[in-house]
């Protein structure tokens, strides 16, 4: 699985005709689709447990969906909405790692409903660009197997891990500052990640604790909820509460892995020595995993096992739709015929794995088209591009069919008053 983690920022409003803005930040570990049609009849089994309603279609007098939502999208974490997107300079992302400010998102994706893409978190940019009552939610992953994957992604690019003899992770871990350099290119990949795509201070020395204390106070404060990659269904279950999205809306497939032989394999000493140098990754990780058995333990660990399991039926059964009838089996990029499905390769030495869609697939019998389906196993780079010309397009209409005196809101410039900088919050 890819290193980091996402973010995700939600507003809390109970009037359906008041627009809720949300704000994801996201992991390349996994697809969240937030899939349009084809929904599945969900079994009430989660009714006899107390559990809130699963629903596949809307019904009166329930509370509204959040559906305008902003995804922030770190490093290794629907319904016709538009998703900021990356300017063409940019790339896939938003000019990571760059503190993120408005002046990156792509003019034919204003205003956002969904923001989506990997990015440094600074709030006051997000809250220039979002409505003010924005609830934020975020991920995090396991310090020890996210560094494992930072230094296999990056050991190419980073000159801290590619400086390193052999390319062994004992041994940058046996002397991290024989190697790391704190502002050198690609410095974030080799420290406390997490932290810095949240928006701290990846070198504040481990000594500081009042700093470590405040900025997990910080983060706890602006985000409702912090996911773990390690338990993501169960993450999912507090997310789909919190927006009150059904079941359907949170189907995902997992993407970016790596094949077994591309992992290391840690030895006994390891996770202690990554857990130091990356101290203010580990303590918040330890803080929110704790804080997300509270959250789990609160809606009731019979409801949350129950709504897990519909959740992995449900996702069998998309997978077998797109598939033939069967599961799919991972295919390495050079055997992957379609290439907007395969997936980036970082080095010759990490094999990223995909899926390739049956040659003859046309409609299943869930009525799920062959667009949705390549959608969904769809790369993230691909994908967004892939997006933003949809929404171009759709841009182009909107303008091309307003009266030649009415400019439309979003062809505003975004006025940014803060200046870049490394500000000391989330994503």
């Amino acid at each position: 699985l890819s290193p980091l983690p996402p973010t995700i920022a939600v507003k809390h409003r109970e009037m359906s005709q008041k627009k809720i803005f949300l704000a994801f930040v996201a992991i390349s570990t996994v697809s969240l689709l937030l899939h349009r049609g084809g929904h599945w009849s969900w079994t009430m089994e989660a009714f006899h447990l107390g559990c809130s309603a699963l629903r596949s279609h809307p019904s009166p007098g329930l509370k509204p969906k959040h559906t305008n939502v902003a995804f922030l999208k770190t490093h290794k974490t629907r319904n016709n909405l538009t998703v900021a997107l990356p300017v063409q300079t940019c790339g896939h992302q938003f000019c990571y790692p760059r503190s993120f400010t408005s002046h990156f998102v792509h003019p034919h994706t204003l205003p956002p409903s969904i923001i989506t893409s990997h990015m440094r978190f600074n709030r006051a940019e997000l809250q220039r660009l979002m409505p003010n009552d924005t609830v934020y939610v975020t991920i995090l992953r396991e310090p020890g197997s996210m560094f494992e994957s930072l230094f296999s992604y990056y050991n190419q690019y980073c000159q801290s891990f590619k400086r390193v003899p052999n390319g062994s992770l004992e041994a940058f871990l046996e002397e991290p500052w024989r190697y790391y350099r704190p502002d050198e290119k690609d410095s974030m990949y080799a420290r406390n990640t997490l932290t810095f795509d949240l928006g701290g201070d990846k070198d504040r020395p481990a000594t500081d604790a009042v700093y470590a204390r405040s900025f997990v106070a910080e983060v706890e404060r602006v985000f409702s909820l912090v996911m773990i990659a390690e338990h993501f269904d169960e993450s999912l279950v507090l997310l789909r509460h919190l927006l009150n999205w059904d079941l359907d809306d949170v189907l995902y497939v997992k993407l970016n892995m790596r094949t077994p032989s591309s992992k290391r394999s840690l030895t006994p000493s390891l996770p202690a020595k990554i857990r130091a140098w990356n101290s203010l990754d580990a303590r918040l990780y330890d803080h929110f995993n704790a804080s997300l058995w509270r959250q789990l333990s609160a809606l009731g660990p019979a409801c949350v096992a129950r709504e897990v399991r519909l959740l992995r039926r449900a996702q069998e059964r998309l997978m077998r739709s797109c598939f033939g009838g069967r599961m799919p089996l991972l295919r390495s990029a050079a055997q992957i015929k379609n290439k907007d499905l395969r997936p980036w390769q970082p080095s010759a030495k990490v094999d990223i794995v995909g899926y390739d869609l049956p040659a003859n697939l046309s409609r299943g019998p869930s009525g799920l088209a062959q667009e949705l389906c390549l959608k969904l196993i769809m790369p993230e780079v691909q994908y967004t591009r892939v997006l933003l010309r949809s929404q171009s397009l759709r841009y182009r209409r909107g303008f091309q069919l307003r009266p030649p005196q009415q400019s439309p809101p979003f062809q505003q410039p975004i006025r940014t008053v803060l200046p870049r900088h490394l500000q000391g919050k989330t994503s």
